[in-house]
């Protein structure tokens, strides 16, 4: 399937595409990245779209949202997408069954999602193990890294997933309405549905902040293929200096990248997306330097193997590609 009947095929299932030209004749590299939900967790990839940092490599990127569990990965190991936006654990995974992948660079470097109470079901205990015995929880899918978090956690809690708490396993997207329906009672989601969450009333703050709990965390890194490093490294290095240019900028102008999620979440009322980026940038949620430290992947790792997703130890060198950030970080 070519790139084009993909993007086709992927906006009738219900993706979305979210894409913006940058340069007035064609790029010399069209790279599409897939997302597995449009979270403001991205927003130094938008930024990097929208402030042209891809174009200056002659790079022009666009983005399909695939809200399912391996989705966006399948879309990178089956040539489709140049990147995926994810966890490394996904090239864990592939690593084991045959399939080479790399972590160029670093996003989001904690595990960014939070447990919300539907009304009514606050805690009123920190007893875990106790509050969360018969819950009923909406979560993203198996496979994907919301999911992975939450069985790791119950695992530590002594709780089975199957017969101690009651899974409902949704896009990430439906959450909320999972919560909303009554059907579950705890929602594990992320900005800026936690905002848009309050605002209706349907819950209050986070009673669990994860990316306090868990610390430096390879939550979301760009990964690629290790046949586009041999083959295209020029290319991989245009698109490590554009997320690094994002990274910095978000960092360097609050305000600016304020307004660049906007136009990326224009339903958001002002209030909920400055209340977003506050708690991001609260909870420490982005990388500052695009690097992956090797701590964020052995606490990635701990939460696959812990939810049982991962049965080999796979090494950080063997998923884990820095060389393009380092040689980068020197000509910021």
């Amino acid at each position: 399937m070519n790139r084009r009947k993909f993007l086709s095929t992927t906006a009738a299932a219900g993706a979305v595409l979210v894409a913006k030209p940058y340069v007035a004749r064609a790029a010399k590299y069209d790279l599409l990245v897939a997302e597995p939900v449009h979270s403001t967790g991205y927003l130094p990839m938008y930024i990097a779209m929208a402030n042209n940092y891809f174009a200056e490599a002659d790079i022009e990127v666009k983005i399909v949202t695939i809200e399912t569990g391996g989705g966006h990965t399948n879309a990178v190991l089956s040539g489709q997408a140049f990147a995926f936006i994810g966890g490394p654990e996904h090239n864990a995974f592939a690593k084991v069954k045959g399939a080479e992948l790399r972590s160029v660079v670093h996003c989001v470097d904690r595990g960014n999602i939070y447990f919300c109470a539907a009304k009514g079901n606050d805690p009123n205990t920190a007893d875990w193990p106790t509050y969360f015995k018969g819950q009923t929880i909406a979560v993203g899918p198996y496979g994907g890294t919301p999911n992975s978090i939450t069985r790791f956690l119950l695992n530590k809690w002594k709780l089975d997933a199957k017969k101690d708490v009651t899974l409902y396993e949704m896009p990430n997207s439906a959450v909320p309405a999972g919560v909303r329906s009554g059907q579950a009672k705890i929602g594990v989601t992320t900005e800026p549905m936690i905002a848009q969450g309050i605002k209706l009333g349907l819950w209050g703050e986070p009673f669990f902040n994860v990316p306090k709990e868990l610390g430096p965390y390879a939550y979301s890194t760009i990964n690629i293929r290790l046949d586009s490093i041999k083959k295209e490294p020029e290319v991989v290095r245009g698109f490590v200096r554009g997320m690094m240019k994002g990274l910095k900028f978000l960092y360097a102008d609050k305000n600016g990248a304020a307004e660049i999620a906007k136009k990326h979440f224009p339903t958001m009322a002002l209030e909920d997306l400055k209340a977003t980026l506050d708690r991001s940038f609260a909870d420490n949620m982005w990388s500052k330097d695009g690097m992956i430290s090797r701590e964020a992947w052995e606490t990635g790792k701990a939460v696959v193997m812990g939810a049982g997703m991962l049965k080999i130890d796979v090494k950080y060198d063997e998923i884990i590609d820095m060389s393009f950030v380092e040689s980068v970080r020197a000509r910021l």
